[in-house]
């Protein structure tokens, strides 16, 4: 079994692509962004603006950043489909 086809099965995996995942992560990005722009003044806070914009576009639009990282597939939706 693959790193990709382990990390699918996994409960972190079911967890991340559920609607109480996204959610989850549409709350860190939104709260990485409002953190960033009260410290706009500092070095950081573009940074963690841009940070901050990873979560909330992964939640939006159902994508799994880590499974196309291991090689798997970076839809949501593919992840919880059936499994051969």
């Amino acid at each position: 079994m693959s790193a990709a086809e382990s990390f699918c099965r996994s409960g972190f995996a079911r967890f991340v692509n559920s609607p109480a995942g996204r959610i989850a992560r549409l709350v860190v990005g939104v709260g990485l962004i409002g953190w960033g722009y009260t410290q706009l003044t500092t070095g950081t806070g573009l940074a963690l603006i841009v940070v901050g914009l990873v979560p909330l576009v992964a939640g939006a639009f159902d994508l799994c950043l880590i499974s196309a990282l291991l090689g798997g597939p970076i839809s949501g939706a593919r992840i919880r489909g059936p499994k051969p």
